[in-house]
C-alpha cells in the first residue's frame, strides 16, 4: 500500500527563469534543513537536453513517537537522489527525487513537471507527485499518513524557497508568485500521527528496522 500525492500550482514566471531559479534555489531561509547539495552527473545529450544527479544531504527532526523506530546512534541525515532533465525544445524541466536511506521506516519518491504554459503567458505550470511507503510491520498506514503530512508542509517551503530564488533572479522583494493547490493537513493525518505516538508509549522489544 502507497501514499498517493498530486499538487499543480501555476508559477508567474517565465520558464526560464524558472529553470535558473530552480538550481539558485540553495540556500534560502525556508529549506535550512538542506545541508549539503552536490553534482555527481552532468551531460548534454545530442537532442540538447541537459541530463544531471544530484546528491543531496538533509535533516528533519522526528517527532517523539518515530525515535522509537530508529536504533539508537543511526544517522539523523537523509541522502537524497535528485534526477533531472531540462529540455528546451519542449520547454519542460522533470526532476525526480528519491531517499537512499532509511527506506524501510520510509520512502519517499518525488516527481515534478515544470512545463511553460501555452495558455498564459510569462507562467510556468507545475505538476509534482509524490509516492509514499513504509515496510514497518504493524504500522506502515500510519506512517504513511505522518509522511504524507510532512511531505505536504515540506513542498510548501520548496515553494517559498523557489519564490525567494525567482525574487533574487528578478531583483525583486520576495512575494507572492505563486497560487498553489495544496491543502493542509487533513485530520485524518493528525489522527495517524496521535496513534503512533500511543503505540511508541507502550513497551515493546525492541527491534532493528532499519
Amino acid at each position: 500500500m502507497v501514499k498517493y500525492f498530486c499538487s499543480t500550482s501555476d508559477i508567474k514566471s517565465t520558464w526560464d527563469h524558472v529553470v535558473s531559479a530552480f538550481w539558485q534555489r540553495y540556500p534560502n531561509p525556508f529549506s535550512t534543513h538542506v545541508l549539503t547539495e552536490d553534482v555527481v552527473y552532468r551531460e548534454v545529450t545530442t537532442d540538447h537536453r541537459l541530463l544531471s544527479r544530484r546528491l543531496l544531504m538533509k535533516t528533519n527532526r522526528l517527532p517523539r513517537w518515530a525515535e522509537r523506530f530508529f536504533p539508537a546512534g543511526m544517522s539523523r541525515y537523509v541522502y537524497i537522489l535528485e534526477d533531472s532533465i531540462v529540455d528546451p525544445v519542449n520547454r519542460s524541466l522533470t526532476t525526480y527525487t528519491w531517499n537512499l536511506n532509511h527506506t524501510t521506516l520510509m520512502s519517499v519518491e518525488e516527481r515534478c513537471v515544470f512545463l511553460d504554459s501555452a495558455e498564459q503567458p510569462a507562467t510556468t505550470q507545475l505538476k509534482r507527485e509524490a509516492w509514499i511507503s513504509s515496510s514497518i510491520f504493524g504500522f506502515s498506514k500510519p506512517i504513511q499518513e505522518f509522511g504524507l503530512a510532512r511531505f505536504k508542509s515540506n513542498q510548501v517551503k520548496a515553494m517559498k524557497g523557489l519564490e525567494y530564488a525567482l525574487s533574487n533572479l528578478q531583483g525583486e522583494t520576495p512575494q507572492r508568485l505563486l497560487r498553489d493547490s495544496v491543502r493542509p493537513p487533513s485530520e485524518k493525518a493528525k489522527e495517524a500521527a496521535k496513534s503512533l505516538a500511543s503505540a511508541a508509549a507502550a513497551p515493546k522489544k525492541p527491534q532493528q528496522y532499519v
